[in-house]
């Protein structure tokens, strides 16, 4: 399944064979009463519609936090993890359920599939969920998707399951990616102001002084449009178009019509690692490098070797990811750092030849090697 639409409009939605479509909480349930029925039974005939026309769908799905709201007798989205990890436990199993039911009314087979961001960052795991999903939908099943809140060890994140929707459209080589909330598209400032839809984004430059609204009127989400506007961005630069409106619009959305805001693509398909290295790696320090080393960095695409290194920031070891900056401040790439911060000061405007004669020949090596490493 590796199919392309290099300059496509939305209009290929109506006949695209593999789609990733990612549905907010706020769409799904409210904080009053649980789960809105009327809002999933409506999306789920479109989809299921869909997919008996032979269109292979994943179905990235929030709300199991806000679901187990009601029944745990809670009146607002709790903020510590234990009492979310709870909220999750109980409306993980009540969405499911009631999935299962909706779709099975049109004849359609789900499965629970529950995966974490840095899941799809480790290779075996990766590999595993590729295998998984893709079987699923040979086998004709819509996998639901959703992050693994209750046994989350980080504080669940605003917008966690906008980005994972977009790398589990990267994983499954989706032909696009649909972002539904309760915000019909994206506006060039308040729509309530009288503002205009913006119904294309080809590039940043299209977002230049765009004011981008925060968590859905509803209350319950966690990601609002800023995190659209990420994970739309991470499929466009990854090959792979995005189109971004509101629950009530999904049918006409999936018949490619003129709704939402639909983000062309800007880029070509590269690693999942590059792209969460990109877009979602939390950076543990800062190195600064010198003229020669930007423009090697920059625009001959080599890597960073310590010589061209001059300042080091922050606490970190071999593996994590770091900012690199020119000398003004600017951050011009992040890469994925072979040294420690303890051992990355003394070899700096060093040859990896010197160092590797004065220190031992582990130190022979770059500090970030070129497929580690994205320029920004």
């Amino acid at each position: 399944m590796t199919s392309r639409h290099p300059a496509a409009d939305r209009s290929m939605l109506r006949t695209a064979r593999r789609l990733v479509v990612k549905v907010g909480s706020s769409s799904l349930t409210s904080v009053a009463g649980g789960i809105a029925e009327d809002a999933l039974l409506d999306l789920v005939e479109v989809l299921a519609a869909r997919r008996n026309r032979g269109t292979e769908l994943i179905l990235v799905s929030s709300g199991a936090i806000a679901a187990g709201l009601a029944p745990l007798g809670l009146a607002r989205r709790p903020r510590d993890l234990a009492t979310q990890q709870a909220a999750a436990s109980v409306g993980q199993g009540l969405l499911m359920a009631r999935y299962t039911q909706a779709f099975g009314a049109h004849g359609v087979a789900v499965s629970q599939v529950l995966l974490t961001a840095e899941d799809l960052m480790r290779r075996q795991q990766y590999a595993n969920a590729y295998r998984a999903l893709n079987r699923l939908l040979h086998l004709g099943v819509v996998p639901i998707v959703n992050e693994n809140d209750t046994v989350a060890t980080h504080e669940i994140r605003f917008g966690d399951n906008d980005r994972l929707a977009a790398l589990v459209a990267h994983l499954v080589k989706a032909e696009a990616l649909v972002l539904l909330s309760d915000v019909d598209a994206l506006y060039d400032g308040p729509p309530k102001a009288g503002a205009k839809r913006i119904p294309q984004v080809s590039g940043a430059e299209d977002l230049e002084g765009v004011s981008i609204g925060s968590t859905g009127k509803a209350g319950v989400g966690t990601g609002g449009m800023v995190t659209k506007v990420e994970a739309a961005t991470i499929a466009a630069e990854s090959g792979i178009p995005a189109l971004v409106t509101s629950t009530p619009n999904a049918a006409e959305a999936l018949e490619g019509n003129d709704v939402g805001t639909w983000f062309s693509v800007n880029g070509s398909r590269r690693p999942v690692r590059l792209l969460w290295l990109a877009h979602l790696a939390t950076v543990q320090g800062r190195l600064t490098l010198d003229d020669g080393a930007v423009q090697a960095v920059r625009e001959r695409h080599r890597s960073l070797l310590p010589a061209g290194i001059t300042t080091v920031k922050g606490t970190f070891e071999p593996g994590d990811p770091v900012e690199l900056a020119d000398l003004e401040g600017r951050i011009v790439a992040r890469g994925l750092v072979n040294f420690s911060s303890y051992e990355l000061p003394r070899m700096l405007g060093r040859s990896t030849k010197e160092l590797g004669a004065s220190l031992g020949r582990q130190y022979e090596r770059e500090v970030v090697h070129v497929d580690d490493l994205v320029v920004l």
